[in-house]
């Protein structure tokens, strides 16, 4: 039989593993064992590359020291073996789906990366969708997710460096950037973040970011998620890290800015026209779904005299039978909302959204007919609902609807003062916020002009000739102008 002691140790941390198999084959009169787990190994290849060669070895004249020199010199198999000395390393490769030969007589085995799991095909993203531009998004499968990648950018520069973190998990965590663009010191960081985690495992990659991000307690994200391989590439170009995790069709991107989180990858698909005018509509109504039914609730309960007669006399006659304030009304109606939304994700897909929206007029109307809110507190929650949607990035939005709710209760508190002061500590905040040693206001605090072409905006491609100098070196240029 093979070396007892090491295959007695990996026998020992299998114990209960009814799934593992213990293939025994002779070789010249040496007990040779594979040993692996069928449900996430090729099983063909396998068969074909490793157990037949052995086979047909076991049938041809006994030549042992030959084969033992083909095997160490890794010409004894046509696919790709390494060797494990360790029986805690050997374990460990097994449940990832490597299958081992154990050898009479050798205190290591060799191993074969031969794992093939369980995986969806490439398919359109579902978050992040766009009119004009690819439609491929991420898997759960992370070398799938590199494969996209490495489609995009062919060059030598794109780097990845692999981390295996969680004490039960092992996920494969993969560092992706593009050497001489991205900061040395960030890149330094993120390391060193990453090499420092001792967690039990990760499940999905909001994980990872939640015990990076130690320290911060900011409800605003100092990273990116993004499901699209053509964001991730463009990010790796200007300079920016991509983290990839195996198990989650996700990465994310650091660092990031307020105002990268307020674009979208179809602003560039565009004409320049086009993707400016979409990009200040988003802008508009981003902020209109955050202070909006603060200020309504504000200005009708204290500061009436501000509203034009007409418009005024309109309001006070909805409101006539309202047994409610209208800070109550306001938290009724946006936490009704806020209900709507979570049922319509949670609801199969089919009929989720239908749902959600039908219900809302449905709910709006018989709650103004019975009285219990007005037709323009209604309207005020519908225009905020709507305007929460044009925002891109998901982490972002719920910001923005968890800070609603503070400005919403200030406001009916403290009436514009209250909603003045709010703004301005949120302001205050994020001058001070940086993501990975970045301003997260940047480039409007600190004001750097050159990079004003890509925030607000966006100037024509032929003149944005530098990349912003959040995330690189301002020497790398894009392109030369013409």
């Amino acid at each position: 039989m093979p070396d007892k002691n090491i295959l007695e140790l990996i026998k020992e941390q299998l114990t209960d593993c009814s799934d593992a198999v213990y293939q025994s084959i002779h070789v010249y009169g040496h007990a040779c064992m594979l040993i692996y787990i069928p449900a996430i190994v090729d099983m063909l290849s396998l068969q074909e590359f490793v157990a037949s060669p052995l086979k047909s070895e076991a049938n041809s004249e006994p030549d042992w020291p030959q084969f033992m020199e083909r095997l160490d010199r890794g010409s004894a198999f046509v696919i790709p073996y390494m060797k494990a000395f360790h029986p805690d390393r050997a374990v460990e490769l097994i449940v990832s789906g490597n299958p081992v030969l154990c050898i009479e007589g050798l205190p290591y085995v060799y191993y074969f990366e031969i794992t093939q799991y369980q995986k969806r095909a490439v398919s359109e993203s579902q978050n992040e969708l766009v009119v004009i531009g690819p439609q491929e998004a991420f898997i759960e499968d992370v070398q799938t997710n590199l494969s996209l990648l490495r489609h995009k950018i062919k060059h030598a520069d794109l780097k990845t460096k692999h981390f295996s973190i969680g004490r039960y998990t092992k996920t494969d965590v993969y560092l992706v950037y593009i050497e001489g663009l991205c900061k040395p010191e960030i890149l330094a960081e993120m390391e060193e973040k990453l090499n420092n985690l001792s967690v039990d495992g990760i499940l999905g990659i909001s994980y990872l970011a939640e015990h990076m991000r130690q320290g911060h307690f900011s409800p605003f994200p100092i990273y990116q998620y993004t499901e699209r391989p053509d964001s991730v590439a463009a990010s790796l170009m200007e300079g920016r890290i991509s983290i990839l995790q195996d198990g989650t069709p996700s990465a994310l991107l650091a660092p990031v800015t307020f105002f990268a989180l307020l674009q979208s990858s179809e602003d560039y698909y565009q004409n320049f026209y086009a993707g400016s005018w979409i990009r200040l509509v988003r802008f508009f109504f981003s902020l209109i779904s955050m202070i909006l039914p603060s200020l309504y609730v504000a200005i009708t309960t204290f500061h009436a005299q501000i509203i034009p007669s007409n418009l005024l006399i309109t309001i006070a006659a909805a409101r006539e039978n309202i047994p409610f304030s209208a800070l109550t009304e306001a938290l009724l109606m946006e936490l009704t909302f806020e209900a709507l939304r979570e049922a319509g994700t949670r609801i199969p897909k089919p009929v989720g959204q239908t749902v959600s929206i039908i219900g809302g007029i449905v709910i709006g109307q018989a709650a103004v007919q019975a009285g219990i809110v007005s037709a323009p507190m209604v309207i005020v929650v519908s225009i905020t609902g709507i305007a929460s949607y044009i925002i891109p990035h998901l982490e972002l939005g719920l910001t923005f609807r968890l800070l609603r709710f503070v400005l919403l209760i200030l406001g009916g508190t403290m009436g514009l003062i209250g909603v003045f002061i709010a703004v301005f500590i949120i302001y205050g905040h994020l001058a001070n916020l940086k993501s990975f040693g970045t301003p997260f206001l940047q480039p409007v605090a600190p004001l750097v002009l050159e990079d004003w072409k890509d925030t607000v905006v966006r100037v024509p491609s032929q003149y944005m000739t530098e990349r912003s100098s959040s995330y690189t070196d301002r020497k790398n240029k894009r392109r030369q102008k013409q």
